[in-house]
């Protein structure tokens, strides 16, 4: 993209156009290619001030730089006769430059080169002129040596002590010291002049106390001189020392100094005058003497102070308006007061002014035949006079021009022709300075040209103001027409504006607004044109800024920016944090709509500034972010009103953070029964800071509170001072007394022992007092320091009355209340009787029992208890855990029920009563069987997809077939998502645990509900889904038909026969050990009975049991054959079994069932004999 630029007068690439009336005029381009073609006079660019002071110990620089083409020479002139450079070796001008440098280094006095120093600059067009240059050499002399009296003055007496400087160049800045160096105090009494005296209002004591000297500091040579001190002696009526009247009101009438009316130091007199220039600072000054040291104020006669340009300095003593013009004039006077009167002093102000432009003349194009002027115009007081020349000549000297005509302060120029070019220098002057100005007319003839970078690209934002540059330059002035998209018309008016620099603005860019424009410069010597190509791009907004937030301390943070733009601009998201860049760091993730900050931290809170930007434009929008923190501590705890049970805690809160403070905690801590331990005293709202404290007595105090916000809790304040309560006797007894037996023949006391804010008084201990209830003995009594007390040789459980009292040395506390405990149980010597069962269901029996007699309790009666355990399964080769499992029925209650039993199996059971103590004498055994129940569900459904045209099921038996298993029901139905088939059922025999589905379709799914079922009905299902098949060409390799089966390999083969033979070989040894009476351990596991039957229910019994294991090893089938582990076989059955058919097939047999959650707790079972059970032997 060829970005728009083009240089300004100094850069070489701009033009000027100049309109008044008819005269127009031409500024030619700096651009190199132009400026090699075209023909200019000199223009001076560079040189050194009028009034030049230069610094002895340098060289000499004086400054002369011009422009023109042919490039200027340079010639000098001094004290005005020629100045010839190449006579004095000192002095040389630099290279393509008209400075002067003055050489030094070989010796020399610069003072020999002052003087009144002119630059000319010409070529063949013209020559230009710069200003009379003064060269001045900076001195610094000595101060003239001189002896200064001591100088006598009566206290009170006005002083002013002379500086009188040496005079320099420039003039030294004055400031007055002592002799050790020590600045002057100054104030309104004692302060320094503009002519650098050092004005005493009135004289006092301590003045004498130090010395006076003026010092001069020289700018250029950075030299301070001093002057020779000046030493007061101070004549006073009362010679006491300064410290006795330091503190009296009337410092002056203390001292004996007389009060006296205000006069003048400087100016002398009632008035004065002052000329100032304009442009340049008014200082006006005034400095009155007078006891006490009198206020000074300004006033202007006749009007206000101009409050924008007027500054006080110097304790009021001096006015200084800056910048001053012709309104300034006037009368201005100073007030000087004290409490004995005032007096004051007018000054008149007359400004006068050195010239100053008006209008400046300007260099002049011309093309040949036009016509032209150059206007000199300059005002000053008093009234400048003006003086043409031309190339450095009086013009009246200069040879005749006739389409030259000087009328006064300008000059007019008819039919102007090539050769006329030439600089005239305009000369203002009056008594107060001069100005100098050049202005040169050059006669060209040049055919349009475009200066501006050729195919222009201009991107803007749709609704902006913009400018389409074409700066152009020729001679005659050409004219310049815009079109687009090369339409005949020129385009001006409405949204369009031509500029005579030949820019064209768009008011308002719009889409519309969007193709190539085309600028065309014209004059009588031909046209030149150029292309830009303007684009309209949409704004970028922040569409969803960032807004205000109040978060916690240590959450997250989403501050959002959602912006839309120009997509054919690159975006820039920046993040400001208080107007500065946010740093991004860990815990800060910049998104591409907003700024996420993780766990917020307290200087996380400020300005948080969204900004958007392209290359053309951009947008922002601002929130604040407050966080919220637990407070700050508060701090400076004191203690006041200080009483028997109360003292006045006030506390200083700390900050907030943001959330205001809901509450404040006091906390104490005591030092005598657990040091260094702070409980919670009393709770306050966050309004207050100050609390009246509810002391307990004999306690050592501290406290400390505790700020509480929204947020959370503070720290601790420190802890205040510590305050210590008198003692008294206790106010309460303990609490939760209780007597209760530990063995037979006795009763243990205890009690909650009361805390340190209860015992109110040293050596606090108890006195234990019982009795037998409902006798006539006396209180047994013991006083004890410990928080119980056993009392032996006590009957067999018989309540006793308890009485506990607390005492310290004060006194005892009110008399306690009597409780009641009891003695020590013994177990119950009956068991329960008469027990009647009543089978329920296949898992729950009803009993009843008759109740024993209280007094064989020996106790308190807390339940009866039934254990019971299971005998046997009634299916054949099934073997059982023998583990007692009980069931307590709380209170003195006759009956209960007894649930969660296993269907289908021989139970015994016997009762108990159960106190305190434990368990009493177990009644006769009762035996009940169990009906058949329904079975669980299978173990497991696994499904198998090995093609696309089957569905292979396999599944084990229920883990509890509670009952002999009639068969198994599979239910199964397809879908797909949302919609599905019809329902199919099929019916297995019992043994048969495997079936093949041929599939409908290859996109369909499979859901499979499958139950086993017994004489009593179908069990609890299980429900599987087929997997979602694979695209029909690429059939899942776990299914592919042309997958190898691992069960072929033989390798594999080998393996499972040597694990076979291994087997076998142990199976055989198990089964001789056996036979010969060996036993083996088993791993028991437990059922995990619940409380509630899913037809009985009833609460008023707990049940206890332990959890059972389940026994690794091989399983059987339904024919009793053994079945091998594989990857590819299905899991362990929960029932194995030996069964035998009829002749038509049906089931007659009953199962051997391995157990998984039960097994056997011993071995004497016959039934082990079988191979089968041997491996069951191994668990």
């Amino acid at each position: 993209m060829v970005m728009r630029q083009y240089l300004l007068t100094y850069s070489g690439v701009v033009f000027a156009l100049y309109l008044h009336h008819v005269i127009r005029a031409i500024e030619v381009p700096l651009d190199p290619n132009i400026q090699s073609e075209l023909s200019q006079p000199p223009t001076i660019t560079e040189q050194s001030v009028k009034d030049y002071i230069v610094d002895p110990r340098d060289n000499i620089f004086i400054e002369c730089e011009a422009k023109g083409n042919p490039v200027p020479t340079f010639s000098w002139t001094r004290n005005g006769k020629f100045f010839n450079v190449a006579k004095d070796p000192k002095v040389s001008m630099q290279r393509r430059s008209g400075t002067l440098v003055i050489d030094f280094r070989g010796g020399g006095r610069p003072e020999d080169y002052e003087g009144e120093y002119q630059c000319s600059a010409r070529n063949e067009y013209g020559t230009a002129l710069s200003s009379k240059i003064l060269l001045q050499v900076s001195r610094s002399p000595l101060w003239p040596k001189e002896h200064l009296d001591l100088v006598e003055i009566d206290e009170g007496s006005p002083l002013t002590l002379k500086c009188n400087p040496p005079p320099g160049l420039p003039p030294p800045v004055i400031f007055w010291m002592s002799s050790s160096m020590e600045p002057i105090h100054q104030d309104k009494r004692v302060s320094q002049g503009q002519n650098g005296d050092l004005y005493f209002s009135n004289v006092m004591l301590q003045d004498a106390q130090t010395d006076y000297s003026c010092n001069a500091r020289f700018h250029f040579t950075h030299t301070i001189q001093q002057k020779n001190p000046y030493t007061l002696k101070v004549q006073t009526k009362n010679p006491h020392n300064e410290t006795s009247f330091r503190n009296h009101t009337d410092m002056y009438s203390a001292r004996g100094v007389m009060e006296t009316t205000p006069s003048f130091m400087y100016p002398y007199g009632t008035s004065s005058n002052q000329i100032v220039l304009r442009g340049v600072d008014l200082l006006l000054e005034c400095i009155a003497s007078g006891v006490p040291a009198p206020d000074i104020m300004w006033y202007k006669k006749g009007g206000e102070l101009p409050t924008d340009k007027t500054k006080l300095e110097n304790f009021n003593k001096a006015l200084r308006i800056t910048n001053v013009s012709e309104e300034d004039s006037g009368e201005y006077f100073c007030l000087a007061s004290n409490k004995m009167g005032s007096i004051r002093h007018t000054i008149s102000v007359r400004v006068k002014a050195a010239p100053y432009w008006l209008d400046e003349p300007q260099n002049l194009i011309l093309a040949p035949g036009e016509d032209g002027r150059l206007v000199c115009r300059a005002n000053g007081n008093p009234k400048p006079t003006i003086q043409w020349l031309v190339n450095g000549e009086p013009i009246e000297s200069a040879p005749p021009n006739p389409s030259r005509e000087v009328a006064g302060d300008t000059i007019v120029f008819r039919d102007t022709q090539i050769g006329s070019s030439a600089v005239y220098q305009c000369n203002a002057s009056n008594e107060h300075g001069y100005l100098l100005a050049n202005a040169f007319v050059s006669v060209l003839d040049v055919p349009p040209r475009i200066l501006a970078p050729r195919n222009q690209l201009i991107k803007v934002i749709q609704y902006n103001r913009t400018l389409l540059d074409c700066p152009f330059f020729g001679s005659p002035i050409p004219t310049l027409r815009w079109f687009k998209n090369g339409q005949g018309s020129a385009l001006d008016g409405e949204n369009y504006q031509r500029h005579e620099n030949g820019s064209l603005e768009i008011n308002m860019a719009r889409k519309e607004d969007q193709g190539i424009y085309t600028c065309v410069a014209t004059n009588i010597l031909g046209k030149a044109e150029n292309q830009v190509r303007l684009e309209i791009k949409d704004p970028t907004r922040i569409v969803r800024g960032p807004e205000d937030l109040i978060v916690k301390r240590g959450s997250m943070v989403r501050l959002d920016c959602r912006i839309k733009h120009d997509s054919t601009l690159k975006l820039t998201v920046a993040w400001l944090k208080d107007d500065t860049p946010l740093y991004i760091g860990n815990r800060m993730k910049k998104e591409d709509d907003g700024l996420i900050i993780y766990g917020v931290a307290e200087k996380d809170q400020g300005d948080y500034t969204c900004v958007a930007s392209t290359e053309l434009d951009k947008d922002s929008a601002k929130a604040f972010l407050t966080v919220l923190e637990r407070p700050e501590r508060p701090r400076d705890l004191e203690l006041t009103d200080l009483a028997e049970r109360s003292v006045r805690l006030t506390w200083i809160p700390g900050d907030d953070n943001n959330s205001p403070i809901t509450d404040y905690v006091v906390q104490f801590e005591e030092d005598k029964f657990q040091p260094g331990s702070w409980y919670n005293h009393s709770r306050y709202p966050g309004s207050v800071n100050s609390a009246v404290l509810r002391l307990s007595p004999y306690v050592n105090y501290q406290f400390r509170v505790i700020a509480v916000n929204e947020v959370g809790s503070s720290l601790p304040s420190l802890p205040s001072e510590r305050y210590h309560t008198i003692g008294a006797s206790p106010e309460i007894n303990p609490t939760g007394v209780r007597g209760a037996g530990t063995q037979k023949n006795n009763m243990e006391i205890t009690w909650t022992p009361l805390n340190a804010t209860q015992a109110y008084g040293p050596n606090l201990r108890y006195i234990v007092n019982w009795r037998q209830r409902d006798t006539r003995e006396s209180w047994s009594n013991e006083t004890v320091r410990t928080t119980r007390h056993v009392v032996w040789n006590t009957p067999i459980y018989v309540p006793y009355e308890i009485k506990v009292q607390a005492e310290n040395d004060f006194g005892r506390a009110p008399e306690p209340d009597v409780i009641i405990g009891y003695s020590g149980e013994d177990y119950p010597k009956a068991a329960p009787t008469d027990i009647r069962l009543k089978v329920l269901n296949s898992t729950a029996v009803s009993l009843q029992w008759s109740r024993v007699y209280p007094d064989t309790i020996q106790g308190q009666l807390k339940e009866y208890r039934a254990y019971f355990w299971r005998e046997s399964s009634l299916l054949k080769n099934l073997w059982v855990s023998k583990k007692r499992q009980s069931v307590g029925f709380v209170g003195d209650r006759p009956r209960g029920i007894v649930s969660r039993l296993f269907p289908y199996s021989n139970y015994k059971l016997e009762m108990v009563v159960v106190n305190g103590r434990g368990d009493g004498p177990r009644s006769e055994i009762k035996e009940f069987t169990t009906p058949e129940g329904v079975p669980s569900a299978p173990r497991y459904i696994r499904i198998r997809q090995p093609n696309l045209e089957t569905i292979t099921l396999e599944w084990d038996h229920p883990e509890h077939p509670n009952g002999i298993l009639t068969g198994y029901n599979l239910r199964y139905q397809a879908f797909n998502g949302s919609k599905t088939g019809r329902t199919l059922v099929e019916t297995f025999s019992p043994n048969q645990t495997r079936f093949t589905l041929k599939r409908t379709d290859p996109i369909s799914r499979y859901r499979f509900f499958l139950r086993a079922r017994t004489q009593v009905g179908d069990g609890e299902s299980i429900v599987e889904e087929s997997p979602a098949p694979l695209n029909e060409a690429t059939p899942t390799p776990a299914y592919t038909k042309n997958q190898v089966d691992i069960a072929t390999q033989g390798w594999f083969i080998g393996l499972m026969c040597a694990i076979a033979l291994l087997v076998l070989i142990l199976l055989i040894v198990c089964f001789i050990k056996r036979s010969r009476g060996g036993k083996y351990p088993v791993r028991e596991k437990v059922e995990v009975l619940d409380h509630e039957d899913h037809k009985v229910d009833d609460p008023s019994f707990d049940y206890s049991d332990e959890d059972n294991k389940e026994p690794p090893g091989s399983h059987t089938s339904l024919d009793g054959t053994i079945k091998q582990e594989s990857d590819d076989s299905l899991v362990d059955y929960g029932e194995g079994g030996e069964g035998q058919f009829n002749e038509d097939g049906s089931f007659i047999g009953q199962y051997t069932v391995k157990k998984d959650k039960e097994e056997t707790e011993g071995n004497e079972s016959s039934e082990a004999t079988s191979p089968v059970n041997a491996i069951y032997s191994l668990a």
